[in-house]
């Protein structure tokens, strides 16, 4: 059986700004699979690679991103505090996501973040920008995100993320949802492991460190890891695969 993929939780966060260029060429340097990233909507209706709506946290302003013109988005730095402002970084567009991604080819996971669930003019545009890319599928909390995404490429893998309302035995009863991605200190569980199976879905799990015993021998419904240290997860199956 192919050994689950291993997702670099926005980029390798561990070590560089979470969701910035840095971090996506630390993933690379550190081989892993794929990269897992956020897209939010700016005012102007630009997809732009960020996870909070509330930019203070990334950039020291506080403004939601769905107020903010691109423009004044590339005004701003991203970074952590008292370093933003020597070493900070311009905020990613999706547009200079794929070029980029078309020069270092990778896996991508992009979660849609909620400015997407009253825009579906700017989700159509984004599932057409990625339909080339070799490889991508796109994950969501929100489930009419993910049923409208299905609905204009039947084609894309879509992956819902699961809370605590999602039922693991009625899964056969979302058929527009390919995956189910789910916090491993709550979800590794036979019970919800073999419920993906006989609803014929895949499952990735993130929060992993490398510490975990399941990595070595993991279930068979599982495809994928999101971690912040891709290193130290491939290093666990490059052991498991060398004995």
């Amino acid at each position: 059986m192919p050994r689950p993929l291993v997702f670099a939780h926005r980029g390798a966060s561990a070590y560089e700004m979470e969701n910035t260029l840095n971090a996506f060429k630390k993933a690379v340097e550190l081989n892993a699979d794929g990269i897992e990233l956020d897209l939010q909507i700016t005012r102007d209706d630009v997809p732009v690679v960020t996870h909070d709506l509330d930019l203070r946290r990334v950039t020291g302003k506080r403004r939601l991103v769905t107020n903010v013109s691109l423009a004044e988005i590339k005004r701003l730095r991203v970074g952590k505090p008292f370093t933003r402002r020597y070493s900070g970084q311009e905020m990613l567009t999706l547009d200079e996501l794929i070029t980029w991604v078309k020069e270092n080819p990778i896996a991508l996971n992009i979660e849609l973040k909620e400015s997407f669930i009253d825009n579906p003019f700017v989700l159509e545009i984004v599932i057409k920008k990625c339909a080339h890319l070799p490889n991508v599928h796109f994950s969501s909390f929100f489930l009419e995100v993910l049923e409208h995404a299905k609905k204009i490429n039947k084609r894309i893998e879509t992956a819902l993320i699961a809370t605590r309302k999602l039922n693991w035995h009625q899964l056969k009863n979302l058929p527009y949802i390919d995956a189910i991605h789910a916090n491993k200190t709550w979800y590794y569980k036979t019970e919800y492991l073999d419920a993906c199976l006989i609803a014929k879905k895949k499952c990735r799990f993130y929060n992993i460190t490398g510490d975990e015993e399941y990595l070595e021998n993991p279930h068979t419904a599982v495809v994928g890891w999101i971690t912040d240290f891709p290193e130290r997860v491939l290093r666990v199956q490059k052991k498991n695969a060398d004995n």
